[in-house]
């Protein structure tokens, strides 16, 4: 059976849709590719179902099965063609006619070395090679779409990892955090991080920043809006990084990973101040 994650992520775009009208597009967009997702999903916990649980000390990255993925990238393909924007639909069709050897070197590529999309537009050596910087980011945009379901299934389906410290990366596979999240603990919260790649949650110190690693409070501050009081934005004026944390103390149904997605307008006030985004989401913001 389908793990249930994938219809609240599905659940509560529906509902936030309506609730923040300036992000209902994105929204409904990533409800689609939710969908989809879950689908994939599926197909991986079948083809996996009689699988033991992977030992903790086996890195997450070390698992990678080309061969239970490939057969399923170009009907992916298809279906964000049907469902996307312009720009990510047009990714989808020259990814297609890469072929499979194209489709094997995209994954492996992006599994292996290439967990962060923040840092595409900075990237000199693509610039160089002729191809458009904004294909690039749309075209590995496309994969981590397509493997971030298989590296869930990874995450979920493997033994419990006991974790030194509190790591500015994911424990498991070495993503960029997402989000943050604040949950109850006495008598205030405890924070904790979303990874990008496998959605693996791991408890973080509150005061301190997963880009550079200040700790020094004067330097840490967060905002937020009253019309979304329970999402704000983590920054750093030390390195100029920020990260959205969603509070479930103020509001106990929000899905971090969507609840991060609908609040465009605390991405546009972190850049007009000059900060910049830790990681990038599913909608490229």
């Amino acid at each position: 059976m389908t793990s249930p994650q994938w219809d609240r992520r599905i659940r509560r775009a529906a509902e936030l849709t309506s609730a923040y009208p300036f992000a209902a597009e994105g929204l409904r967009f990533y409800a689609r590719v939710a969908t989809v997702q879950k689908n994939l999903y599926a197909e991986i916990q079948k083809a996996l179902a009689d699988s033991p649980k992977t030992s903790a000390g086996r890195p997450l990255r070390d698992e990678l099965d080309i061969f239970l993925l490939l057969p399923n990238f170009l009907p992916f393909l298809s279906l964000i063609e049907n469902i996307a924007p312009v720009p990510l639909a047009n990714a989808a069709v020259r990814m297609a006619e890469k072929g499979p050897a194209g489709w094997q070197q995209a994954i492996e590529g992006f599994w292996h070395r290439e967990t962060e999309l923040a840092s595409m537009m900075d990237n000199t050596e693509e610039a160089r090679s002729g191809d458009s910087l904004e294909a690039t980011a749309s075209e590995r945009l496309l994969v981590w779409i397509f493997l971030q379901p298989y590296a869930e299934y990874l995450a979920i389906n493997r033994e419990p990892t006991i974790v030194d410290g509190t790591p500015s990366t994911c424990p498991l596979c070495g993503g960029k955090p997402i989000a943050g999240v604040l949950r109850s603990e006495g008598d205030g919260a405890k924070k904790s991080l979303i990874c990008m790649l496998c959605a693996h949650e791991w408890n973080f110190r509150r005061i301190y920043c997963p880009a550079c690693g200040e700790e020094r409070e004067p330097q840490m501050a967060f905002y937020s809006a009253p019309e979304i009081s329970h999402v704000r934005v983590d920054v750093c004026d030390t390195c100029h990084a920020y990260l959205k944390s969603i509070d479930l103390t103020k509001t106990g149904l929000a899905v971090p990973i969507v609840d991060e997605l609908a609040t465009i307008p605390l991405d546009l006030w972190a850049v007009e101040h000059g900060y910049k985004k830790l990681q990038v989401n599913m909608l490229g913001i």
